[in-house]
């Protein structure tokens, strides 16, 4: 405090002085008279000096003083003694009337040689000071003592150019011990550092030199540098800033008031760390993703570097195994050389890697001032993997709230890498579910030159319930179909296997288009309220959607139904592209509204695209802006073979990561040559029978397949017999070559014929037992206007 004014480091005292109190002085005889009082006495008493000299000093006491050592004796002669130099606390009457405390000290006074004849001569000097502002001035100075040698707060006061003046011995400690070694020197150079807090850009300068100009106060300034005592360590403080004034008012520096709140601060990264990693770290549910995730959370607010390793069965989606030091993949390195994720890692045994995956803790390369700390990803007692946190010669070492730190974070990383392996493993066994319910190639047929892409979602949501099919049918027809179970995972694949068998089967029962659908929504129905749909939790199926055709090549006609579904798309040779206008029915399994076919007549060659929602719906547009774009490559590219156009199409509309299943299923339409097909047209009359079978014969001799005219004549004979004994009308014959011989029988009754086995005494009933066993398949399909019973016998090899 030497050399420094007294309001720079405190200010005035109650009455404005810059000092403590001022004291009253009198003047006492041997006896005890007031010889002597001063304008201060005055001031404190209210008595001129002609009211009180050559008065008793006691007459002024209200009580008898008490001494400093506690005691409080009654005096009987009122006199105060004057044989030595006493200090009390006595309260004195005012001449208003009231009490004042005062602190009294009396000192004698050597006597003049010469003496005094009156016996007035003064004896002892009396010093009296309020003892309420005495006691303030007094608490004053030892606060600011104790602020200057004992506080823990660093004060320093600077001048211009924010140049060292003075410092307390907090802040001297800080500096290095030596605070003559300091003065005069910039606060930059005594601290270098970094301002935290962002409402002062200026340099340290300009800092103090606003605050000299302006007296405004500056608060709570986070500072993170390093101090002279110890440049190791980084440290952060909370620093004030106010102007302090000399007696006349002129500022004489700036006062910086510093804590060091290096830990409660650092304890705020690591929580802010905490909460930072939370939300990140597992968001990808994919191990190299999460690895990842936790390098460029760590870097470089707590690490340098980075490095994590796991065991190879994670990827594969294996259940966790004691993983071994010398059994893991680097998948995340921060330390400057991608080029090693994805190599194999092994660790010496003893090493400090080996002994963290063999002990499941925590281990270090220093126990006194570790810089890398190697800590497991154990999930449910098994190591999964290590992370290494790395930091440099010029940061701190790892201290222990560092290392719990540390065990948090490799804790959620290996929750989080292990509910990725567990994703992949369902979401493998979703795809391999789902890919083996999927036709594994399309069959080669006469009616259509078919092709199709799958595209699984680039979600964590799992695989999808897409699929297509393409069914041959009686009669050299197809049936073709594509459709869509809502949700993803295990469940919806399972649901989409269970909906391809049921078309299958419906297929195979020659059942029209809108037929086919009312019968699987009838089934989806009852599996939701069996409760073999699951729910909407991400894994499920809620419903689906379908679309069905029929495409007969024989007569170039094609029937269609919707199920809340996409209608495909159409390109007639030179004609425009367009959609078909299907009558609306809802998705499988909602509500009891019919299902409406309609008939489209389709020219050799044409284009029917089929596809789910996925190929025309994007994010951010509608799905007529896909369904543009659809049918703008089907224009351009309507020549190509469908399997190019599927790629096309693909690229066009899909070209990057797609957010739902894409499925896409292309034909091209062929027809029949006329040579191809015989039909007759016969009344229904017994005597003709015979007449069929030689127009059956003649017409195989035409097409070269005489060694199949028995087995032909006989299944014409019994179809033709049959119908003529059981239906009226008409009766139509037809004889179709294709990949195999068909023979139809068509007739307007709609009852189901069945082959059975006939009594020995029965003269008929094995008619359709012989076709049956003449023939490779045989079956009946129903139309509006009756039946067609049919069937198929293999070609002969060449």
């Amino acid at each position: 405090m030497e050399g420094l004014p007294f309001t720079a480091l405190g200010g005035a005292d109650e009455g404005g002085h810059p000092g403590p109190p001022p004291a009253a002085f009198a003047l006492l005889a041997a006896d005890g008279t007031l010889v002597g009082w001063s304008r201060e006495a005055e001031a404190l008493l209210g008595y001129p000096a002609a009211q009180v000299l050559g008065r008793p000093a006691a007459d002024l006491l209200v009580s008898p003083y008490a001494d400093r050592d506690g005691s409080d004796e009654r005096r009987p002669d009122q006199r105060l003694r004057l044989d030595g130099t006493r200090s009390a606390v006595v309260d004195v009457r005012h001449r208003s009337g009231h009490t004042v405390r005062v602190a009294l000290t009396l000192r004698p006074l050597t006597p003049a040689s010469d003496g005094d004849s009156t016996g007035r001569a003064p004896s002892a000097v009396l010093m009296a000071t309020e003892l309420q502002g005495l006691r303030w001035w007094e608490t004053r100075q030892a606060m600011l003592q104790g602020l200057v040698t004992q506080s823990p707060v660093a004060l320093t006061i600077y001048g211009p150019g924010a140049r060292l003046l003075w410092a307390n011995a907090s802040s001297v400690q800080e500096l290095g011990g030596d605070l003559a070694a300091s003065l005069g020197r910039s606060m930059t150079e005594l601290f270098p550092g970094d301002v935290l807090t962002t409402q002062h850009l200026a340099s340290p300068e300009d800092f103090v030199q606003q605050i000299l100009e302006t007296g405004e106060p500056v608060i709570d300034v986070h500072f993170r540098g390093r101090a002279p005592s110890d440049p190791r360590r980084e440290r952060v403080w909370s620093s004030s800033y106010f102007r302090l004034l000399d007696g006349r008012g002129e500022p004489v520096g700036v006062c910086e008031q510093s804590v060091d709140v290096t830990d409660h601060y650092r304890a705020q990264q690591r929580l802010a760390l905490l909460a930072e990693a939370g939300a990140r770290i597992g968001a990808t549910l994919d191990p190299s993703g999460t690895a990842a995730e936790l390098a460029r959370i760590a870097v470089p607010q707590y690490a340098d570097a980075v490095l994590v390793d796991v065991a190879a069965e994670v990827f594969e989606g294996e259940e966790p195994k004691p993983v071994t030091a010398w059994d893991l993949v680097r998948v995340a390195d921060s330390d400057g050389e991608p080029s090693r994720v994805g190599e194999r890692v092994a660790y010496a045994d003893g090493s400090s890697q080996a002994e963290s995956l063999a002990g499941g803790r925590a281990t270090a390369d220093d126990a006194v001032a570790p810089t890398r700390l190697y800590v497991p990803l154990i999930v449910r007692g098994t190591p999964l993997g290590l992370v290494t946190f790395v930091r440099g010669e010029d940061s701190e070492p790892y201290d222990e709230g560092d290392r719990a730190v540390a065990d948090e974070l490799a804790s959620r990383t290996a929750v989080c890498i292990d509910n990725a392996r567990r994703y992949r493993r369902e979401r493998t066994a979703a795809f391999m579910l789902q890919r083996s319910l999927l036709p594994r190639s399309l069959p080669e047929l006469s009616a259509v030159e078919a092709a199709s892409r799958y595209l699984p979602a680039d979600s964590h949501l799992g695989a999808g319930g897409d699929w297509f099919d393409v069914i041959p049918l009686s009669g050299a027809r197809v049936g073709l179909v594509v459709g869509d179970v809502v949700g993803h995972g295990l469940g919806a694949a399972a649901t989409m296997g269970r909906l391809r068998a049921m078309v299958h089967t419906l297929a195979e029962l020659d059942l029209a288009p809108d037929e086919l659908l009312a019968r699987l929504s009838d089934q989806v129905g009852r599996d939701a309220s069996d409760g073999n749909a699951q729910g909407p939790e991400g894994s499920g199926a809620v419903g689906a959607t379908c679309v069905y055709g029929i495409y007969d090549p024989a007569s170039r006609t094609s029937t269609w139904a919707a199920a809340g579904h996409l209608s495909p798309a159409v390109v007639q040779p030179h004609g425009p592209v367009t959609f078909l206008r299907l009558p609306p029915g809802p998705p499988l399994g909602v509500g009891r509204l019919p299902y409406e076919g309609a008939e489209v007549e389709l020219a050799e060659g044409s284009l029917v695209v089929l596809f789910t929602d996925g190929l025309v719906e994007a994010r951010g547009q509608g799905v007529d802006v896909g369904l543009g774009r659809l049918a703008a490559v089907l224009g351009e590219q309507r020549g190509s073979s469908s399997d190019l156009l599927c790629a096309q199409i693909v690229a066009e509309l899909a070209p990057d990561r797609v957010r739902d299943d894409v499925t896409l299923l292309v034909v091209r339409t062929r027809a029949l040559d006329a040579r191809q097909v015989a039909a007759w047209e016969l009344p229904s009359d017994p005597a003709l029978v015979a007449r069929a079978r030689a127009m059956a014969a003649e017409q195989l001799g035409r097409w070269g397949l005489d060694d199949l005219a028995f087995t032909t004549e006989l299944v014409v004979s019994e179809l033709v017999t049959n119908a003529i004994r059981h239906a009226s009308g008409p009766i139509g014959l037809r004889l179709i070559r294709d990949r195999s011989l068909i023979c139809e029988v068509s007739d307007s009754q709609h009852t189901s014929p069945h082959a059975r086995y006939a009594g020995n005494d029965e003269e008929g009933g094995r008619g359709l037992f012989m076709v049956a066993q003449l023939t490779e398949h045989w079956g009946t399909r129903y139309m509006p206007t009756g039946k067609t019973i049919w069937a198929e016998q293999a070609l002969p090899v060449p």
